[in-house]
């Protein structure tokens, strides 16, 4: 039997590998235990969308295991044993601003728990593909000191450098700069599953997410701006930006291209392998921008402030380069743009809010 255990499997980019993976493997097994709620209240709960799974996935089967619980997950492992031949490591905790009110959490998380799940393959199923999503944010603020021009409705980098043609490659430094305790504690979680691929030879691979947005996201303030910032311009609740006039860039990509990303790796794997995952030069916004688009798709003017106070640690101006990639899976390319991906979240959360209207 072919297994793939996705943790985290309520979330955008688990629940995008529960839909992908469901035709490809004879069972796809389930992690999450809904955290998101913790973290971010009833904005996050992802409890609809791990309804969503078992109503439409007839081999899925899901478990409320704890990660950060290393005999809840031995049960899990023991019980599919070396039938798991894909783990998408997804769950985690994603905000940074959240990070700094609970460091112990953060890190049994997002470090703790990664560790847990590297060590349950290699002890289980050590021939399986792990594949596993970090962050642009373990390059911390290094991006803010490239040389960044000001135009009208965002910052962008100066085009005689290096980085504007496609992008923040994998070779920036990730040392020597401020990356919230979320991007500390992903750093650990992102060198952990290095090293397993390194040194134990096991099938790792990393991904490094610009913006990751679809239409399953459970979006709040403090995480998921695209998809909150949608969900603003559908209710009308005020959004805020904070920073950088409004004009800071992320790049953007739709879960099921992040997905067709792991399912290309799975299918000619490396050992400890890197990339950065994103929109690229393809897809990618300043807030402005953003807002811009909203309104347009909504058809309705959006409510927001302005803070001059930025997060801490936030970037701005981060465009993924996925040239990495695209030399090993050549195959592989995006399916959505921003707005083919705005315009599917704003129908998707126009049909959920009015259910629960």
């Amino acid at each position: 039997m072919n297994i793939a255990l996705v943790t985290g499997s309520a979330g955008l980019i688990g629940s995008e590998s529960v839909a992908f993976f469901a035709d490809k493997f004879d069972v796809v097994v389930g992690i999450d235990n809904n955290l998101r709620q913790y973290f971010f209240g009833t904005d996050g709960s992802t409890d609809w969308n791990r309804n969503r799974l078992q109503e439409t996935f007839p081999n899925y089967e899901h478990h409320t295991a704890d990660i950060r619980k290393v005999e809840e997950l031995e049960a899990v492992f023991r019980q599919y044993g070396t039938d798991i031949k894909l783990i998408v490591h997804t769950a985690a905790q994603p905000s940074h601003d959240w990070a700094a009110r609970e460091p112990f959490t953060d890190f049994a998380v997002n470090a703790t728990g990664t560790l847990n799940m590297l060590e349950m393959t290699r002890q289980h199923c050590p021939e399986a593909v792990f594949i596993f999503t970090s962050t642009n944010k373990v390059y911390g603020d290094n991006p803010n000191f490239l040389p960044l021009v000001e135009t009208e409705t965002r910052w962008e980098i100066d085009r005689n450098h290096p980085y504007f043609t496609n992008g923040i490659d994998e070779f920036m430094s990730i040392d020597h700069t401020k990356h919230s305790l979320f991007g500390a504690s992903k750093v650990a979680a992102d060198v952990l599953v290095q090293e397993y691929g390194r040194y134990f030879g096991m099938k790792t691979g990393v991904f490094r997410g610009g913006c990751l947005t679809g239409p399953n996201h459970s979006g709040a303030q403090l995480h998921g701006f695209l998809s909150y910032l949608m969900k603003c311009a559908i209710t009308g609740n005020h959004y805020t930006i904070f920073g950088y006039k409004g004009k800071q860039v992320r790049d953007n990509i739709h879960s099921y291209d992040l997905v067709n990303m792991f399912w290309h790796f799975y299918q000619n794997p490396r050992a400890g392998e890197v990339y950065n995952a994103g929109g690229g030069r393809h897809a990618n916004c300043s807030m402005l921008e953003a807002i811009t688009l909203c309104e347009e798709i909504s058809g309705n003017k959006m409510s927001f402030s302005y803070s001059e106070t930025n997060r801490i640690g936030d970037h701005i101006w981060y465009i993924s380069d996925l040239s990495k990639f695209k030399s090993h899976y050549p195959d592989w390319n995006w399916t959505y743009d921003l707005k083919q991906t705005l315009v599917q979240m704003h129908d998707s959360m126009a049909k959920r809010l009015s259910q629960t209207a």
